[in-house]
């Protein structure tokens, strides 16, 4: 698993937050995301699929990003859930970055951590961001 690094792909051409074909997993703690990342190494999702984020990362990262009040996309739902993600990560939560660049990758992660505590959960498709955990 590779550390955290937000890639120039992993932005829009005006640098809001936007890494499509990315899940982004957030977990109530290190060690549940260490071990959803254990589990999903263990059914054979490559390594190099697969990030992990502490929240020193996060306001590094991702929370640094341009956008029209510091951290926030002009336009959408990526404003919200930018939020949404420093709520949590403010409380402590760390997350888990996985290239799933199909639905059939989708669908694969979230079978393999279906029994995880994960607080958070979506996947960056091309023009929609996707809700994977209600």
């Amino acid at each position: 698993m590779r550390p955290f690094q937000l890639s120039s792909d992993m932005k829009t051409m005006r640098g809001t937050f936007y890494p499509t074909g990315w899940m982004v997993l957030l977990f109530p703690g290190e060690a549940p995301a260490r071990e959803a990342a254990r589990k999903l190494a263990g059914a054979g999702v490559a390594e190099d699929r697969l990030m992990f984020m502490t929240p020193q990362d996060f306001q590094r990262e991702i929370a640094g990003s341009k956008g029209d009040d510091g951290i926030l996309p002009s336009a959408g739902t990526e404003g919200d859930t930018v939020r949404k993600m420093a709520e949590l990560v403010a409380q402590g939560h760390h997350g888990l970055f996985v290239h799933a660049p199909d639905q059939e990758h989708s669908d694969r992660v979230m079978e393999i951590l279906r029994d995880t505590p994960m607080s958070f959960g979506q996947k960056y498709r091309k023009l929609v961001i996707e809700d994977v955990v209600e």
